[in-house]
């Protein structure tokens, strides 16, 4: 019997006993008069039993046909097994003029073991607890979002946290999450504070090679091996949750520091990385904690600014062709004829690829001249563009094109109207390296 049906045999029983009216029931059982009679009736007649429903244990006046039932699990189990049941219930009307409704479907699949109810699929992340040093560990992330609301387009703030203090370490805002943003940023980190022991990031490319079986390169990303140069581990989170530290201070960032950016009236990402000093030294102040343990795990930075700009860059090496030539992003470039370079035909060379100065090709530590041969290879190729940096590729091929002047078509109607076709003109502006077509992975 269902705890309804034990309470209405408690407040009848008063009734027959005299303790109670009938009127007092019907107000305590939430029935009328008439039911509370009724009730009371069945009870004198039958006892307990009497007040079951009637329908309890039946089969439901719209309850399917147990062979329609049959047929449509044997279906999904057979040909449907990785279905889910919308998609499910519209193939089978689709396919097999078969029509059953979403959630009935969804609870025989549940009782065949052929779909896990909501609950069954919850996955728990157990809390971890903080690192206990300063220093030990930082977690970073990159943050794309309107941070200056419509008075300026959107960009991505990199967000460097301590794992033990929750103190935000690093803030600068950047066009997308790319290998040169997260240079520029280590860069202040570790001019301002040192080198921690390892960093914590999720599995972007600039952090982790997704794809163990490529050919080229040599398994480490750029960034990954600046860290190995200066002695900083990386480690990459398999899920958002194991880094929730940093994932939560982007949401408090992006409703806190959106607002200040306001009340500053802050419109640009340059006005906006000289007002996040300001802004970190007061968000610390009330929201940091104390470490565990006091020691400071940031090791001095032992490098010397030349050689600090030499690890913080794109370095890839080059075969040299006999005729002194090597190719690097779409470019042909040609060393000029010197003693050291007549040598290098067959061998490898390493190209220093700088965000803020000239292209550098190096033979063990001697600068090689050269010239580029052909400004603009345009191959039939197409860039793989992650998500989280499509919308900065998309502003740099507009901006590109846009330096491209139109081509007019003049007309000459004195000599019968011919059209001279036009040499094409490029602004003085204009970059000889054009970024292809972009595409989209998830």
């Amino acid at each position: 019997m269902s705890e309804r049906d034990l309470r209405r045999i408690e407040v009848l029983s008063d009734v027959r006993a005299g303790r109670r009216t009938v009127a007092a029931a019907a107000a305590v059982l939430a029935v009328s008069e008439r039911q509370a009679y009724r009730l009371l009736a069945r009870y004198e007649a039958d006892g307990g039993s009497g007040l079951i429903h009637k329908a309890r244990g039946r089969t439901s006046n719209r309850s399917r046909n147990e062979g329609i039932r049959k047929y449509a699990v044997e279906l999904v189990k057979t040909r449907y097994a990785d279905f889910g049941p919308t998609l499910a219930t519209e193939v089978l009307l689709d396919k097999h003029q078969l029509q059953v409704g979403r959630e009935t479907l969804r609870r025989w699949m549940i009782a065949e073991g052929l779909w896990l109810s909501r609950t069954q699929r919850r996955t728990f992340h157990q809390p971890r607890l903080r690192r206990e040093s300063y220093g030990e560990l930082i977690q970073i992330d990159g943050s794309d979002h309107r941070w200056f609301e419509q008075r300026g387009g959107p960009c991505t703030l990199l967000v460097f946290i301590d794992d033990a203090t929750s103190k935000l370490m690093q803030l600068r805002f950047v066009p997308s999450e790319s290998t040169d943003s997260y240079f520029e940023a280590l860069n202040g980190y570790l001019t301002t504070h040192g080198c921690p022991t390892a960093f914590y990031s999720d599995k972007h490319t600039v952090f982790r090679v997704n794809r163990p079986d490529a050919k080229g390169g040599s398994g480490m990303t750029q960034f990954g091996r600046a860290l190995a140069e200066l002695n900083i581990e990386i480690l990459c989170a398999n899920s958002s949750q194991a880094k929730g530290r940093v994932e939560r201070a982007n949401r408090t960032l992006q409703d806190r520091l959106v607002k200040e950016l306001r009340l500053a009236g802050v419109c640009d990402m340059n006005a906006g990385n000289l007002f996040l000093p300001q802004f970190m030294k007061q968000f610390n102040e009330k929201f940091s904690v104390p470490a565990a343990r006091a020691e400071n795990m940031h090791r001095r930075l032992n490098v010397q600014a030349s050689r600090l700009a030499d690890i913080l860059c794109h370095r890839e090496q080059r075969h040299v062709s006999q005729q002194l030539s090597l190719a690097y992003d779409r470019r042909q470039i040609i060393l000029e004829r010197s003693g050291v370079a007549d040598g290098l035909a067959g061998q490898y060379v390493e190209v220093y690829d700088f965000a803020d100065r000239p292209l550098e090709v190096r033979w063990k530590g001697h600068l090689l001249p050269y010239r580029v041969f052909s400004k603009d290879q345009r191959v039939s190729h197409t860039a793989i563009i992650e998500n989280k940096r499509l919308s900065h590729a998309l502003a740099t091929v507009k901006a590109q094109q846009e330096l491209k002047r139109l081509p007019k078509i003049m007309t000459n109607s004195d000599k019968g109207g011919y059209k001279k076709r036009p040499r094409q003109v490029y602004g003085p502006d204009y970059k000889t390296t054009i970024a292809p077509a972009v595409e989209m992975t998830a």
